[in-house]
């Protein structure tokens, strides 16, 4: 059996990469997210206030359950959180041309 290598386990569980960059995303927000709340030092009810969520679904948050999360859901928490997106999109096929 040959050893396989993998830029992120993101692409070594999911079947396409297309999910693969989607869970890594999706993991990338939670970590920023739950970095910024517990930044806030303040208690789980007021983090959840603040991002206008309920606390159990802040508690999910907070213990990484990344399947509750879509990445839609995700983005709409980083502005209560006071982050800025930016997309940046490569043009692989550009790039090779």
């Amino acid at each position: 059996m040959a050893n396989e290598r993998f830029d992120s386990v993101w692409d070594a569980i999911e079947d396409t990469p297309e999910e693969a960059m989607n869970m890594r995303l999706r993991s990338e927000l939670m970590t920023q997210i739950t970095k910024r709340v517990e930044n806030w030092g303040v208690t789980q009810k007021e983090a959840a206030n603040r991002l206008g969520i309920t606390q159990p679904r802040l508690n999910d948050l907070l213990n990484g359950r990344i399947n509750k999360f879509s990445l839609d859901a995700l983005v709409n928490l980083t502005g209560p959180a006071h982050f800025h997106i930016e997309l940046i999109l490569e043009d692989k096929e550009a790039a090779v041309a």
